[in-house]
């Protein structure tokens, strides 16, 4: 097998076509680099040099050789290059799984740009799997990160989790609705209301967890249409179709002809979880993880990310 080391040597020769100047330049003695030479084309079986006492001089399959030995340096300088950029995490790519909801809170979105903007040139692949398929991409190490509306159970072997978003809900109503400019709401106007629900795919109850809440607040909602996800519910909404209910961080995607109230007394949450394989096998993985919960943390404390509404209290 040949060495690195050898190859290193053997350019130097060559481009100086005497071994003391080359000696001199690898900052060893001549003795040595002559046996090193000799030793290399014993293993490759190759008469490199032609030797005289005035000088050394490649012959013509060392010339070849040369060709192919300096393409060969310059490929593993680029790859020692790019293990070192890996090693770093300024390289490389990630799997990310992800929830519509982790896109459109803007969870995901905020903690890319971070990424980006310290790392270039990482390559970035997102999977809208649901929860399940998310938690089983990080235990086949398929997905590197997984944004689920639900943490693995705390005794799991293999993964770890973080809540980054506790989300509370905001009433949407039509403009012009006789909810729209009242400035305290009770549990009797919501339960008077027809009501919009969203199915979300993740429950397998349907929303039957929000109609619980919503009964716990002292109303039943008279759900009249249902939409597969917030943002075509609010869709309804503003083709004044009925009232109801989105994640406080969608605020931002309500169309126009939509008013938000914040209810103070509905405790409903929406979470959203981060989760990853306690194994951590590359640097960027730990990386981005870290930059997730960071930006993650004003919308995990409650810190709105827009102006917030008068709150409609009871």
């Amino acid at each position: 097998m040949m060495e690195i080391r050898q190859l290193h040597y053997f350019v130097a020769v060559a481009e100086d076509e005497h071994v003391g100047r080359a000696a001199e330049r690898l900052h060893i003695s001549q003795s040595p680099l002559s046996r090193q030479i000799a030793q290399l084309e014993e293993k490759l079986g190759l008469t490199l040099f032609e030797r005289s006492q005035q000088r050394i001089r490649l012959t013509t399959d060392g010339r070849t050789f040369l060709a192919e030995t300096k393409a060969f340096l310059t490929h593993a300088n680029r790859l020692e290059s790019l293990a070192r950029r890996l090693g770093r995490g300024d390289e490389g790519g990630l799997c990310i799984g992800y929830l519509e909801y982790a896109m459109h809170s803007g969870v995901l979105p905020n903690a890319l740009r971070a990424l980006r903007a310290e790392r270039p040139a990482v390559h970035i692949a997102l999977y809208n799997y649901n929860s399940a398929a998310q938690i089983e991409g990080l235990r086949q190490r398929s997905l590197d990160i997984a944004l689920v509306c639900e943490s693995p159970a705390p005794d799991d072997p293999d993964l770890d989790s973080a809540q980054v978003l506790n989300d509370p809900m905001l009433l949407a109503v039509p403009e012009g609705h006789p909810l729209a400019a009242a400035g305290q709401l009770t549990p009797e106007d919501l339960a008077a209301q027809k009501w919009i629900g969203v199915m979300h795919k993740e429950n397998a109850l349907g929303h039957d967890p929000f109609i619980a809440a919503c009964a716990r607040a002292g109303f039943t909602p008279a759900i009249t249409m249902e939409a597969t996800e917030p943002l075509a519910a609010l869709g309804l909404v503003a083709a004044g179709l009925g009232v109801t209910m989105i994640q406080q961080s969608l605020r931002h995607q309500a169309p126009g002809g939509v008013v938000l109230h914040d209810l103070s007394w509905f405790t409903y949450r929406t979470p959203l979880w981060a989760a990853w394989h306690k194994v951590n096998l590359r640097p960027l993985v730990e990386i981005f993880r870290k930059t997730l919960l960071v930006t993650s943390a004003d919308a995990l404390a409650g810190t709105p990310a827009y102006p917030r509404l008068t709150p409609a209290a009871a």
